[in-house]
Protein backbone atom coordinates (compact mmCIF):
# COMPACT_ATOMS: atom_id res chain seq x y z
CA UNK A 1 0.00 0.00 0.00
CA UNK A 2 2.80 2.54 0.97
CA UNK A 3 4.74 1.83 -2.44
CA UNK A 4 1.49 3.01 -4.74
CA UNK A 5 1.27 5.62 -2.52
CA UNK A 6 4.97 6.50 -2.71
CA UNK A 7 5.04 6.13 -6.33
CA UNK A 8 2.28 8.17 -6.39
CA UNK A 9 4.10 11.11 -4.64
CA UNK A 10 7.25 10.38 -6.84
CA UNK A 11 5.21 10.27 -9.78
CA UNK A 12 3.63 13.74 -8.73
CA UNK A 13 6.95 15.75 -8.24
CA UNK A 14 8.26 14.22 -11.61
CA UNK A 15 4.98 15.63 -13.03
CA UNK A 16 4.88 18.72 -11.89
CA UNK A 17 8.50 19.40 -12.92
CA UNK A 18 7.95 18.27 -16.36
CA UNK A 19 4.93 20.66 -16.58
CA UNK A 20 7.24 23.62 -15.01
CA UNK A 21 9.84 23.10 -18.18
CA UNK A 22 7.35 23.09 -20.74
CA UNK A 23 6.00 26.48 -21.08
CA UNK A 24 1.98 27.34 -21.75
CA UNK A 25 -1.06 25.81 -20.22
CA UNK A 26 -2.46 21.97 -20.91
CA UNK A 27 -5.96 21.06 -21.52
CA UNK A 28 -6.14 18.45 -18.47
CA UNK A 29 -8.65 19.19 -15.95
CA UNK A 30 -8.45 21.27 -12.48
CA UNK A 31 -8.64 19.99 -9.02
CA UNK A 32 -7.80 16.57 -7.57
CA UNK A 33 -8.45 14.98 -10.99
CA UNK A 34 -6.00 17.39 -12.47
CA UNK A 35 -3.21 16.49 -9.81
CA UNK A 36 -3.80 12.61 -10.45
CA UNK A 37 -2.61 13.15 -14.36
CA UNK A 38 0.02 14.62 -13.20
CA UNK A 39 1.31 12.12 -11.26
CA UNK A 40 0.58 9.30 -13.70
CA UNK A 41 2.17 11.57 -16.32
CA UNK A 42 5.08 11.68 -13.95
CA UNK A 43 5.08 7.65 -13.35
CA UNK A 44 4.70 7.32 -17.26
CA UNK A 45 7.90 9.49 -17.45
CA UNK A 46 9.70 7.43 -15.30
CA UNK A 47 8.52 3.95 -17.11
CA UNK A 48 9.36 5.42 -20.34
CA UNK A 49 12.80 6.71 -19.11
CA UNK A 50 13.62 3.28 -17.34
CA UNK A 51 12.44 1.70 -21.35
CA UNK A 52 14.68 4.56 -23.10
CA UNK A 53 17.93 3.76 -20.62
CA UNK A 54 17.74 -0.09 -21.03
CA UNK A 55 17.97 0.49 -24.25
CA UNK A 56 20.97 2.97 -24.14
CA UNK A 57 22.83 1.11 -22.11
CA UNK A 58 21.79 -2.60 -22.38
CA UNK A 59 21.20 -3.59 -18.55
CA UNK A 60 18.87 -5.30 -18.07
CA UNK A 61 18.38 -4.24 -14.14
CA UNK A 62 18.49 -0.36 -15.28
CA UNK A 63 16.16 1.96 -13.12
CA UNK A 64 15.65 5.44 -14.59
CA UNK A 65 17.01 7.83 -11.92
CA UNK A 66 15.75 11.73 -11.37
CA UNK A 67 17.16 13.08 -15.49
CA UNK A 68 15.49 10.25 -17.19
CA UNK A 69 12.15 10.23 -15.40
CA UNK A 70 11.78 13.85 -16.18
CA UNK A 71 12.87 13.46 -19.85
CA UNK A 72 10.48 10.96 -20.41
CA UNK A 73 7.52 12.83 -18.47
CA UNK A 74 8.43 15.79 -20.98
CA UNK A 75 8.23 13.34 -24.09
CA UNK A 76 5.05 11.85 -22.56
CA UNK A 77 3.29 15.83 -22.03
CA UNK A 78 4.23 16.62 -25.26
CA UNK A 79 2.74 13.90 -26.69
CA UNK A 80 -0.46 14.41 -24.75
CA UNK A 81 -0.13 18.06 -25.52
CA UNK A 82 -0.13 16.81 -29.70
CA UNK A 83 -3.00 14.79 -29.15
CA UNK A 84 -5.44 17.02 -27.20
Amino acid sequence: MFSLIWQLMVGLVIGVIARLLIPGKEEIVGGMLGWLITALVGMGGSFIGTMVGRAIWKKENYAAGWIMSILGAVGLLLLLRFLF
